[in-house]
């Protein structure tokens, strides 16, 4: 993979890097060496700076292949920093890249965007969060799998083994509207400034649409608690809430922190083990309460709960695992500017 300096025209350079295998399906943007340095300033890295290392898979990431795929994925240079941080998230060993790359589950990199990096990019977080129109959320998470096919060699049908897939392959990003929501950003709950810029990934299943036009508070929480205890998806796993603003309005009457409502959606989102055994999601016994009910979760902190989509409307999702056993967790890293990165490097 490499830079096109020289082409009849821009068809000719898209259909080459077709041919070569080295899109995800769609046209990609032909990255030219001058692109690439205007990409590489953004990141704040040198080409031949390690970003990360798959030692199951014996092949490294540097930052020049990063800036290439992004290009191709049609982001702008100023994206850079947010894929930067996306890629170390992805590379600490909770994530599980190796496995979720691979697996028949159909995994996608699952990323929430917090603090002023948001507004900066223009990153969506009112509606159609999940679907087409904004630009920065639709080449990021291309970036993350044009890197997943290009640079760690899960291509479809060779490495990636996904049985059906997942929509959310193309690109699964956005950004919580921390200005609508009643309860703390998920950067602050976990443990950074709101001036603080994160990423936070899982690699996850698409998004499960939770349904409730005329409940309130309670109702929505039932009606939520039961979307996770879908036995289709139950697992030990860790998982994600995305209430729209609607709903997280009605919740918080009910549930004014985000402590009460995940120990709601804990102590609520229960299928009997003899179920679970009856109908094969289990192959042997696990831990089950007193009442022989198994849970979403080993804790409620595994729930994690943002706030992002349209005012109206009520519609909300729940993000799962893509793991029938825990086997990936969120990670999150903060999003350092060029300088930054640079000031970081000595």
């Amino acid at each position: 993979m490499e830079a096109v300096s020289e082409a009849a025209d821009a068809y000719e350079a898209i259909e080459t890097y077709h041919e070569k295998g080295w899109t995800d399906g769609l046209p990609v943007v032909p990255p030219t060496p001058e692109l690439l340095e205007r990409f590489l300033e953004a990141s704040g890295l040198d080409a031949d700076d390690v970003v990360f290392h798959l030692a199951e898979r014996k092949r490294t990431v540097r930052a020049g292949k990063v800036a290439l795929n992004a290009i191709m994925a049609g982001c702008l240079s100023s994206y850079m920093p947010v894929v930067i941080a996306a890629l170390e998230a992805m590379a600490e060993p909770a994530y599980n890249i190796h496995s979720s790359a691979t697996s028949t589950g159909g995994a996608a990199p699952f990323m929430v965007v917090n603090g002023p990096v948001r507004h900066e990019i223009g990153l969506n977080m009112q509606g159609n969060i999940f679907g087409p129109g904004n630009r920065a959320g639709a080449t990021i998470g291309r970036a993350l799998r044009l890197i997943i096919i290009n640079c760690l060699g899960s291509k479809p049908g060779l490495l990636d083994r996904s049985t059906q897939g997942n929509p959310g392959k193309y690109s699964f990003t956005f950004a919580e509207w921390e200005e609508t929501s009643p309860w703390e950003p998920l950067n602050v709950e976990l443990g950074y400034s709101a001036e603080t810029s994160t990423v936070t990934l899982l690699a996850a299943e698409g998004p499960h649409n939770i349904q409730n036009h005329y409940g309130k508070g309670r109702g929505i929480a039932e009606t939520a608690a039961a979307t996770m205890a879908g036995l289709g998806s139950m697992s030990e796993g860790q998982s994600c809430f995305v209430f729209a603003p609607e709903h997280a309005h009605l919740l918080a009457e009910e549930f004014p922190t985000k402590e009460e409502l995940k120990g709601y959606l804990f102590e609520n989102a229960t299928l009997p083990l003899s179920q679970l055994l009856r109908t094969g999601k289990l192959d042997k016994p696990i831990d089950a309460d007193q009442n022989g009910n198994v849970r979403h979760a080993l804790k409620p902190d595994d729930i994690y709960v943002v706030v992002a989509g349209g005012e109206a409307g009520g519609h909300s999702s729940w993000v799962p695992s893509w793991s029938r056993r825990r086997n990936g967790e969120f990670v999150t890293r903060p999003v350092l500017s060029a300088a930054e990165r640079r000031e970081s490097r000595g």
